[in-house]
């Protein structure tokens, strides 16, 4: 006779292991993923950026190189260049080692779907031997067919297809593992010619970084030739910038001083009407009063109504109304309301020209050629192309349009108790009092003699200067 289950369950129970270790091999392989593609995607996001810098730099160079003389425009420039040639190759030398790391994580994910495959090869091994081994003691249609009654008939059968069913099982995950396992092979060699292309890359740029080091060095020694030249133009930008500071200075106080008139005169008009509501108020009480004493004289019953206005408490004398808390500086409501958008736009103000670099940021610095001497700028000069378009940052009424000696056409826009200026315009395509949106044209850029076309921009806060790159989108 035939034993009643001569096919141990171990089949089915390595098969149910098999999966197991195969789950664990594709977390081994696929746990660390997600961060080092977000590390990849923020590393390449980041060169995609400052390679578009590069090429804006060049490009603005470039088109005026055969107007240009040796100035601080293009020394400035230069610097710009190589500034931004170093980031590049620190971004470079980033993505060697997150390469590298890349590289590591398949190699451990290979290792770990050999280890894997190695297993389950060496146990489906296994179950061939055992099912050779058995089929060869007892007959398969045989063991069915003993069986003493259908349901047991039933059972035998779902045995044998589980048994069948594991081994194939088996076949399809040493299938998937070995195409896991030549995939990883496959993107390791990818990363490994990746690697070498950067490795490329970085001395390609490091040669370029070298040329520029050498070409502003260049520069230097020429301007320290002209330091009577570079004396007299300090001295010039210096007029020019007390110049537009006066100008700005005058304008925020004249908007400030308006501001309070304006306040003033609306308090002014509030506290008379007020009076004149307490007053109608009293004349009326005191008619009341009157025809309630004749009532009673006459020995009749005063009127309801005129009982009503002389039992009502007496009107306080009317106070001057407090300032609204949520303004601040005499702002009306839609002032406070412009000044509070654009304080929650920093970081995200769109730049003042489409194209374009920050040639010289913001703050105090020592001149890049004269010795001793320091330079404060009041915002960020930007170099762009020719005749560039220039734009408001964000919606406001233009408070003024003038011309200055050395900084050419200024336009101040308001947006609250902020101000907004933009200077060394070639033209003008507003006007004082004018409303404006963010992004519309409000003139080109002047190009100077050098052939430099650059723009002065400069935030304010009422009297204090701000650093406009907190407050443009980055680039």
């Amino acid at each position: 006779m035939y034993p009643k289950f001569p096919f141990h369950s171990r089949a089915i129970y390595w098969s149910v292991l098999n999966l197991i270790l195969f789950s664990m091999g594709w977390f081994v392989a696929t746990a660390q993923a997600p961060q080092t593609q977000r590390n990849r995607q923020v590393l390449e996001r980041e060169k995609k950026q400052n390679l578009e810098k590069m090429n804006q730099i060049r490009t603005i160079l470039k088109q005026t190189a055969s107007e240009k003389q040796v100035g601080l425009g293009q020394l400035k420039a230069i610097e710009q260049q190589i500034q931004t040639q170093s980031r590049q190759i620190g971004l470079l030398n980033k993505d060697l080692k997150l390469t590298e790391s890349e590289i590591a994580e398949l190699r451990q994910a290979s290792q770990a779907l050999t280890n894997d495959l190695n297993k389950l090869k060496a146990e489906y091994g296994s179950m061939i031997y055992a099912a050779d081994k058995r089929r060869q003691q007892v007959n398969p249609l045989g063991f069915l067919f003993a069986a003493n009654n259908f349901n047991q008939l039933v059972a035998r059968y779902r045995y044998l297809r589980q048994y069948s069913d594991a081994r194939q099982s088996q076949v399809r995950q040493m299938n998937n593992v070995q195409t896991m396992l030549q995939g990883k092979q496959k993107a390791t060699q990818h990363k490994r010619a990746e690697q070498k292309n950067t490795l490329g890359a970085k001395v390609k740029e490091a040669k370029k970084l070298e040329t520029l080091k050498v070409e502003k060095n260049v520069v230097v020694k020429e301007l320290s030739k002209k330091e009577a030249e570079l004396q007299a133009e300090l001295a010039e930008s210096r007029r020019a910038i007390n110049r537009l500071e006066t100008m700005i200075t005058r304008l925020i106080a004249r908007e400030a001083r308006e501001r309070a008139e304006r306040e003033a005169r609306e308090r002014a008009e509030r506290e008379r009407l007020a009076r004149v509501e307490a007053a109608r108020k009293a004349a009326e009480r005191k008619r009341a009063e009157e025809a309630i004493a004749a009532a009673e004289k006459a020995g009749e019953k005063p009127a309801p109504a005129d009982v009503a206005k002389v039992e009502r408490p007496a009107e306080p004398e009317p106070v001057a109304k407090k300032p609204d808390e949520r303004r601040n500086n005499n702002l009306n409501d839609e002032e406070t309301a412009l000044a509070s958008s654009f304080t929650a736009s920093r970081a995200h103000l769109p730049w003042p020209v489409t194209k374009g670099f920050i040639s010289d940021h913001f703050g105090r610095k020592p001149h890049p050629v004269l010795k001793g001497i320091y330079v404060e700028n009041q915002g960020v000069d930007i170099q762009t192309n020719a005749g560039e378009e220039v734009r408001a940052v964000y919606d406001g009424v233009v408070q003024d349009v003038t011309n200055i000696p050395g900084m050419n056409n200024v336009v101040a826009i308001q947006h609250g108790d902020y101000f907004t200026i933009y200077a060394k315009l070639k033209s003008v395509s507003v006007r004082a009092g004018q409303r404006i949106k963010a992004r519309e044209n409000i003139g080109t850029v002047a190009t100077d003699k050098n052939g430099i076309s650059e723009m002065q921009f400069q935030i304010w806060k009422e009297f204090t200067k701000l650093n406009p790159e907190s407050w443009l989108v980055p680039r």
